[in-house]
């Protein structure tokens, strides 16, 4: 499982404040006595520095920030709601059929597998029974979880380089299991679901 498709998002925290306070750190950090004189001087700052900082104290670049951010956080948003059913919630769009196109791009070979039961995967670390696997619980979304694969040279007798999880977001108990809004056993088989997927990958 060394081929991962990941989506990455910045977790930035000054995105929660305001846009004149954006540059806060730099400030701080040109008062500093350990910082050389000469970097706090601007006439000595990149060009690219300059013009973001501005004559309002990067303000106006912050803003600007601030929008590329809630841009593409909804663009992301859309990547990841076109994986789950075809008009989810009303939505347009969604299904299967975008995931496996933008796949086809990464691994244009590949041929997607459903994972029976009794995979070693479901088994690498705790046994998670078939009845499990079959009806796994749904956080959120509605309808069956469907559990499939990207093979080595498109091999079942390979190890498995992709694990898909479509129609379900295994990852949704993880992040409430602090909150008690999943019953504890589901949360447990989610997390149990996650250990074997590392472990998996450490070992094939």
């Amino acid at each position: 499982m060394g081929e991962i498709l990941g989506l990455g998002l910045s977790h930035h925290p000054g995105f929660l404040g305001k846009d004149e306070n954006m540059a806060d750190i730099l400030r701080r950090n040109l008062e500093r006595p350990d910082v050389p004189d000469d970097w706090k001087d601007r006439e000595n700052w990149p060009e690219a520095m300059l013009k973001e900082y501005g004559h309002d104290g990067g303000t106006a670049a912050a803003a600007l920030h601030r929008e590329a951010f809630v841009r593409n956080v909804r663009k992301l948003r859309g990547a990841i709601d076109d994986f789950k059913p075809e008009n989810w919630r009303g939505l347009p769009g969604g299904g299967w059929e975008p995931f496996a196109t933008v796949m086809k791009r990464v691994l244009p070979d590949a041929r997607f597998f459903d994972l029976e039961p009794s995979h070693p995967i479901f088994h690498s670390f705790f046994e998670i029974p078939e009845t499990v696997v079959d009806d796994f619980p749904q956080a959120y979304n509605y309808g069956r979880p469907v559990f499939r694969g990207i093979y080595e040279d498109n091999d079942p007798q390979k190890r498995l380089m992709v694990m898909i999880n479509y129609n379900t977001d295994v990852s949704q108990y993880w992040e409430w299991s602090g909150q008690g809004l999943r019953p504890i056993d589901d949360t447990n088989d989610a997390y149990k679901l996650g250990v074997n997927y590392l472990i998996y990958g450490l070992t094939h």
